[in-house]
């Protein structure tokens, strides 16, 4: 076997150590799925072994999960479903082998166990994990599309009940070691480095090399569909289930057909009840379309897949941050956590202080929760300089501008920064809407100066746009991206334009919306359907959220730069008097669209005087009608973005849509959407809306070509599959 060692000792206990060669992190291949049954014949049939013992034999974790692009991929691919769930069963049929052996199995785990790594160590007797905040237990397979199909929809809900393990899969909760103890799901918790000699003295002592559940008197904690209690779970959860997800996720679905079928069965039919929901949900669009988009894709993106070829590599270890508000403290919280020397400058001391003051009550955070230390908390603190002197930018490897979005700003610092930068250090701008070449003006090297746009908050938005000016070269293109994956984010490469990809798409969400409740429709009404496409906020609220003022403020540097080519979006005007007239500003100042003085939030009762309702109820074919609407006019400007060539390779597009602005998940992204909606139904859809609402919903003549000859985004446009 290649990617498991056995190591039996002299009190005959088989230490197995689970280590895929030529990879940093171990996970599900095809090939360790077919060595498992292999694995459970010698520990059964070995007189020698009195039982086992499983652990990593790498420091990265014990396992990540399943291999999506090779376990997923003999499953789909025109795959008849006889095949594609018998290839499904055999994780399913090898674990239960696992955990019916006859001798008692252990799992020792060392690192992060999450989706079908967890559910390996669920199908051992004994469960220790060691006592690191940085290993985290988890089924999250519900966030690519799918659910637990490894048994762990069975084995988790057997072990702590049908509530507590519905939530903790339908959102797919990770848990810390203790939590998990707490939790039910691993029996013991011990210091590290001690996880082995634990698992192998329970074994000693006489462990039972039975599960729970395969006890005769085994009863389901907290009660299944057919007790007073249980009952509850299930009606209950189909209503949460409802809420959360619109009906636009079959995997929560089918999640709950298989818990709730499922604990109903002994286990074998339990299982094989599970691999049949897997396949039916492996199958669906939404699925497929999740699995590319949020894990293969993105994946690869992480890896540096958009990387200029022949560059060298480079680490940036020194970097300034210009202006130390919210998202330039975010920044200098992202680099030092990646262990890079930051300084952070302001006009004044009190404001570089301030950002400096954010980043400590981030990393207390973390220091609260054990997952630093005091010593690393207190040296991470020490990478960041608050400063007003630029003089402390020399030896920078690169700057980031993140002051306000005004054009004569921007031109000041950078020509203050790059006095300071030694040759080859790169100057990048955060702006969010401002083209990057038009700011590359005030630089002295404009092939050194690039766009490099961060989301708030940036500590939790784990996307990254980057926008290469006219000048922009390839080697800083490169560094930029070394300096984007060295901060553990994901990011997108685009070319120059007004907005960018990500401002430029996500602006017509929020446009459309205004369009709507010009039209009359109840502002209720917008943001409820805005929910319902699966967008993570109404396009009202996302306004709020954004800041009306900002889109004021942006209308106008937009009206200033096109002049007479200038066109007001529907319902501009609306949003100019909140917040001219009436100081609504948004969620920032407590009052725009809603007002935020009690919780929850509540609609303006004024907003109808600038705004009256007409269209108040609604039918389903209504509701369908205006979620197709705002899905959209979304997805046209991304076929008009790729068609100008502000973005060429659908992974990018995709991600950066779903990571940037929440464009509905379960389509896959936009470009799968359209691709998934087949090229002839986009455009005769699109062109009914545009008879309907107008211009702004006319495809791009590429989309029209496209649909003649019957071709796809990720069929004409496939992107190379190669490394950094």
């Amino acid at each position: 076997m290649e990617n498991f060692k056995i190591d039996v000792d002299a009190d005959g206990i088989a230490l197995i150590t689970f280590d895929v060669p030529g990879r940093s992190m171990n996970t599900l291949t095809s090939s360790v799925m077919a060595e498992i049954p292999q694995l459970v014949e010698r520990i059964k049939t070995d007189d020698a072994v009195k039982g086992a013992v499983l652990t990593s034999g790498k420091a990265s974790g014990f396992c990540a999960g399943a291999d999506l692009g090779d376990i997923a991929g003999g499953m789909i691919g025109g795959a008849s479903l006889q095949d594609a769930y018998d290839a499904g069963w055999k994780m399913n049929g090898a674990l239960r082998a696992l955990e019916t052996c006859g001798k008692p199995v252990a799992a020792a785990i060392n690192g992060l166990a999450l989706g079908g790594g967890l559910e390996l160590t669920l199908a051992c007797h004994y469960r220790v994990v060691e006592n690191d905040n940085k290993i985290q237990l988890g089924l999250p397979e519900i966030k690519v599309g799918l659910f637990p199909g490894g048994g762990g929809t069975q084995r988790l809900t057997r072990l702590i009940g049908v509530q507590p393990a519905m939530m903790a899969m339908t959102e797919g909760k990770s848990f810390r070691p203790n939590d998990a103890k707490g939790a039910g799901i691993v029996h013991e918790v011990v210091e590290k480095g001690q996880s082995v000699e634990a698992a192998k003295t329970w074994i000693k002592n006489g462990g039972k090399a039975v599960q729970p559940w395969d006890d005769k008197g085994f009863k389901l904690p907290g009660g299944g569909p057919y007790h007073p209690a249980g009952i509850q779970n299930f009606l209950v959860g189909n209503a949460m289930i409802r809420k959360q997800t619109y009906g636009n996720y079959p995997a929560a679905t089918n999640l709950m057909k298989a818990v709730y079928e499922g604990v109903q069965v002994p286990m074998d039919a339990a299982l094989r009840i599970e691999t049949r929901y897997f396949i039916k949900t492996l199958m669906t669009p939404q699925a497929q379309g999740m699995i590319r988009s949020l894990f293969l894709s993105k994946q690869d993106l992480d890896k540096g897949a958009v990387r200029p070829a022949g560059v060298p590599k480079s680490d940036a270890k020194k970097v300034t941050v210009l202006g130390a508000g919210m998202m330039g403290a975010g920044v200098a919280y992202v680099q030092v956590m990646a262990g890079i020397e930051t300084v952070l400058i302001d006009q004044t001391q009190e404001a570089a202080d301030k950002g400096k003051a954010h980043v400590e009550e981030l990393l207390k955070k973390r220091l609260s929760r054990g997952q630093m230390t005091q010593e690393k908390f207190d040296a991470t603190l020490a990478l960041v300089t608050a400063t007003t002197d630029y003089d402390h930018i020399k030896g920078s490897d690169l700057v980031i501008e993140a002051v306000f979005e005004n054009r004569e700003i921007k031109a000041d610092v950078t020509k203050r920064a790059e006095a300071q930068l030694a040759e080859g250090a790169v100057f990048g701008s955060n702006t969010s809407t401002l083209p990057i070449t038009g700011l590359a003006e005030a630089s002295v090297r404009p092939e050194d100066f690039i766009g490099i746009h961060f989301f708030s908050p940036v500590d939790k938005m784990m996307l990254v746009e980057i926008i290469m000016g006219e000048k922009t070269g390839q080697t800083a293109l490169a560094k930029a991206l070394d300096y984007v994956l060295k901060i553990k984010k994901t990011p997108i490469v685009v070319n120059d334009s007004r907005g960018f990809y990500t401002s430029r798409c996500f602006a017509t969400y929020v446009a459309e919306g205004l369009a709507m409740l010009e039209e009359g429709y109840a502002p209720a009404l917008i943001d409820n359907i805005g929910r319902m496409t699966g967008m993570p906020r109404g396009p009202l609220e996302m306004h709020d959220d954004v800041a009306l003022d900002l889109s004021v403020k942006v209308a106008k540097q937009t009206q200033a730069d096109l002049g007479d080519a200038y066109v007001p979006l529907p319902g501009a005007h609306i949003v100019q008097k909140m917040v001219e007239d009436l100081g609504r500003y948004g969620r920032k100042n407590g009052k725009g669209f809603y007002d935020y003085d009690t919780k929850p939030k509540t609609l303006w009762a004024g907003l109808s005087d600038l705004a009256p309702v007409t269209i108040k109820d609604s039918t389903p074919e209504l509701v369908e009608d205006q979620k197709n609407r705002l899905l959209y006019r979304q997805a046209i400007e991304v076929a008009r973005c790729w068609e100008e060539g502000v973005i060429d390779d659908p992974r990018e597009a995709d991600v950066g849509a779903i990571l940037a602005w929440g464009f509905a998940p379960w389509t896959g992204g936009p470009i799968t959407f359209i691709d998934q909606t087949g090229l002839k139904a986009f455009v005769a859809k699109a062109d009914d809306y545009a008879a309907r609402y107008g211009e702004r919903f006319q495809v791009p003549q590429l989309l029209r070509d496209m649909a003649a000859k019957g071709e796809t985004f990720y069929g004409r446009f496939a992107p190379e599959k190669k490394a950094a």
